[in-house]
């Protein structure tokens, strides 16, 4: 069975950092794209960074740039996202994604492009 799993989501205060991971079962990572969308309440799900399948090619939402970073270990078939200096804007479930990478520099953006989900992780920016 194909899953994904997050992690390492939390209560945190404003300028505070959290790593998320997202660990694979079931299919290997290192021939997939991989995206973290969020969704905040009552808002549309938003694409927050991506990753090619050689890790050579990342995407950073305007929103999230030079704050976060996303990075792959596919010897231990995980994707992470490093958030820093967190915003109460940037409260939201967290989710990653896998789509299949029939190229090596492939990420999507829309996050209807991919079709492997995991159940999301909670991330609270407070005081």
């Amino acid at each position: 069975q194909l899953q994904l799993v997050e992690s390492g989501g939390g209560l945190v205060q404003p300028g505070g950092s959290l790593r998320l991971s997202c660990a694979a079962s079931g299919f290997t990572l290192d021939r997939y794209a991989i995206g973290w969308f969020r969704q905040a309440p009552g808002k549309e799900r938003e694409v927050v960074s991506c990753v090619s399948s050689n890790g050579g090619s990342t995407y950073y939402a305007e929103y999230v740039k030079g704050r976060f970073t996303i990075s792959r270990d596919d010897a231990k078939n995980t994707v992470y996202l490093q958030m820093n200096s967190l915003k109460p804007e940037d409260t939201a479930v967290y989710y990653c994604a896998a789509v299949k990478a029939y190229f090596t520099d492939f990420y999507a953006l829309r996050w209807d492009e991919y079709n492997y989900w995991g159940q999301g992780t909670q991330v609270t920016v407070s005081s």
